[in-house]
This record gives structure tokens, sequence and C-alpha cells, in this order.
């Protein structure tokens, strides 16, 4: 009898743990689509996530933090390639994302000319203010101003021979205040709801290049995305002895700028934090997970690390020290215990046309959220198990 139930037992676990990775992959796969054109600054993409995201929290019966809406609204300036974005080099034409990618803080431009090499990496048209370099590997972000002149940076890898012409047409719009916000929600807890734990990741990403290149962030980050919105599903439905707080950022790429605002504009008592977790880049894990902020909070990392060993989910817990590097930071130098957790192994692709759903393996990502559970019923003092 007790072999049937310990098999029983078993075929469950296995049964969830398929459930969730089923819905992340349809999770990953719907945020990483055309519709939201990299959850960024253009075809609306950030508005069409917000409003996405804000129904699955309703849908699972997450509460607003405020009581009133999940979103938080702020704004921020952002330079945008809504249009046109064409070039040619060596009377070539070249493909958006794949061939080049624009500086995100360059100027729109038209223009026709010759490049005069500068070194071996960098030519320059200063008719047209169009400074050329050739890159090992193209990699986008998100930038906050204008300059007085454009950068096309290419993949040397691609280039069969160096550049002495140039062709650009090029649009960009800058938007002193492009509108956005940050989804907030909570479970309450059932006997001690001042206390909170709280689950975070950003769901912005870098929008399109033009008209026809989007990028999709598979991993960074509608993998820490969907890993929130399962805590958030679980939660809804097995509600707990604290408050469980969900919040999902806006701004990252451009800054950290949503988890900047929320911190200087909480929704929740900063002090009745019992934990921050954020989760960005959390589609791999062959090689572990990596803990930022483990040196600063010693005694959590400790207790993390034990339970992954007890249970044997990931193959390794590494731990890392304290960086400014995703929406932790600003909870930390504001006195909140937080970790930055991330996976290790895997594609390596970033900020860049590649990092799509079909090649994200979410390959432990069931096993980081059993490690997370177990992790909180600890800090709710339940013991390890």
């Amino acid at each position: 009898m007790k072999l049937k139930i310990t098999l029983s037992l078993l075929l469950i676990g296995h049964i969830v743990a398929a459930q969730d990775t089923l819905f992340a992959r349809k999770m990953v796969d719907t945020l990483t689509s055309p519709y939201f054109w990299g959850r960024g600054y253009t075809n609306n993409g950030a508005a069409k996530a917000a409003a996405f995201l804000t129904q699955q929290f309703q849908d699972y019966g997450v509460s607003p933090m405020d009581g009133k809406s999940f979103m938080q609204e702020f704004s921020y300036p952002v330079n945008t390639y809504p249009g046109k974005m064409e070039v040619a080099v060596n009377g070539v034409t070249l493909v958006p994302g794949r061939d080049y990618i624009i500086r995100p803080d360059s100027r729109g431009v038209k223009g026709e000319g010759k490049l005069v090499q500068k070194d071996s990496t960098i030519f320059l048209d200063s008719k047209d203010r169009i400074l050329v370099t050739l890159e090992n590997k193209l990699t986008w972000s998100a930038e906050q101003q204008a300059v007085d002149y454009t950068v096309i940076q290419l993949d040397k890898k691609l280039q069969k021979a160096l550049p002495v012409s140039i062709k650009a047409n090029i649009e960009n719009v800058m938007v002193s205040d492009f509108k956005t916000g940050n989804i907030c929600g909570i479970v309450k807890g059932t006997s001690k709801p001042d206390s909170i734990i709280v689950f975070t990741a950003h769901y912005d990403h870098l929008g399109g290049m033009g008209s026809k290149t989007y990028f999709p962030g598979a991993n960074d980050n509608a993998s820490g995305v969907t890993q929130v919105l399962t805590m958030a599903k679980y939660y809804a439905a097995h509600p707990q002895p604290y408050t469980m707080a969900f919040i999902l950022f806006s701004g990252e790429e451009a800054g950290l700028l949503g988890s900047k605002y929320f911190s200087e504009n909480p929704l929740i008592p900063l002090k009745n934090i019992r934990f921050l977790v954020n989760l960005d880049l959390e589609g791999t894990g062959i090689e572990g997970i990596t803990v930022v902020n483990a040196t600063i909070y010693p005694n959590e990392f400790a207790l993390l690390k034990q339970i992954n060993e007890k249970n044997k989910y990931l193959v390794k817990v590494s731990s890392r020290g304290k960086a400014a590097n995703s929406d932790h930071y600003f909870f930390t130098e504001k006195g909140v215990p937080a970790f930055y957790i991330y996976t290790l192994g895997g594609i390596k692709a970033y900020h860049d046309i590649y990092d799509i759903s079909a090649t994200l393996p979410l390959t432990e990502y069931s096993n980081e959220f059993n490690l997370l559970i177990k992790f909180n019923d600890a800090l709710m003092n339940r013991g390890i198990n």
C-alpha cells in the first residue's frame, strides 16, 4: 500500500510539472508573438502586453495592490523607430536585426555617401553624420535620448568587404512622455497579512526597430513574467499565512525605471516585505541558477541551497554579490531583502532577434517553481521540506 501511495504521489507530481511547463510554453509563445511587437515602444506593444497581463491577474483571482487598479502609471522619454529602416552598404541592401542594428540613441537620417575609414572598425560619412561600426555581436537596447548623429552597427562576420559606401533612410521619433505602468497585484495573507513576500519580473522588452523587425524577448523576459504568473495563479488558489504580492515592471530596459518608480512610490509598506524575489532570464537552467545578493543575505541563501540540495531540483545554486543589473536593485538600496535569480546554460540569445520562444528550452521551469514554493514555506517558518 505504501508503495502504491508513493507511486501515485510521484505520478501526480509529474502531471503537475507537465501542466506547468505547458502553461509556460503557451505563455511565452503568446508574449513573444508579433501582436505584442517586442512589448516595447512601437505598435502599442507595451500597452497591449500590460492589458493582457492585467487580465491574467484578474482571471486568476489576484486583487489590485492598491484596491483600485492593477496599473501603477508612470512615464519617461524614449527614442523610438516606428517607420523606415533601410540601410545599404556597398550597394547591398541589409536586413535589420540580422545584418545591422541602429544604436538606440541615434537620430533619424536620409542620405547617401562615401565612408572614410577611421580605424579598423569605424567608418565615417561626415556629410550625413553617419558612423558605421563593425561589431562581433549585435545587441540592441533602449535609450532615453537622441543624439545628433546616427550610428549603424554591422555584424562583422557577415561583411564580405570593408564598408566604403552607405545609403540610409531611417526614421526616429523621440517620445518625450512615453506612458506605461507597473502591474501590481496581491493575494492577502490568511493570518499574517502585514508580512509580505513579493515576486517581480519586468514585462517590457525592446519593441521594434523599424516597421518590419521586432525583438521577441523570450528569455528576456517573457520567461520571468511567466514564472511570476505561475506563482500568482498558484497562490490565488492556495492563499498563505503571509500576503503574496506580484509586480510586473515596465521600463526595465530603459534603466530599471519601473522598479525605481515603485520603490519611490510604494503601494505596500516596504518595511513589511519579508523577502522579494526578482526573476529575469528564467528560460534555461541546464547549469543551474545564480542568485544575486546571495552574499548580502547569507541566511536566506543558505536556506535556498539547503532546500535545493534536499529535493535535488537544480544542478547548482551559485552565489553572487550585490549588482545593479535588474529590478531588485532599488529595493535593496532601500533596505528590502531581495534576491535576483537568473538561470544558466542553454541558448545565448540576448537583446537580439534570435531570443525566440521556439529555441527557449524552459529546461528547469517546473523545478525552479517548486524550489521557490518551498523557499516561501521556509520563509513563513514552516521548516524545510
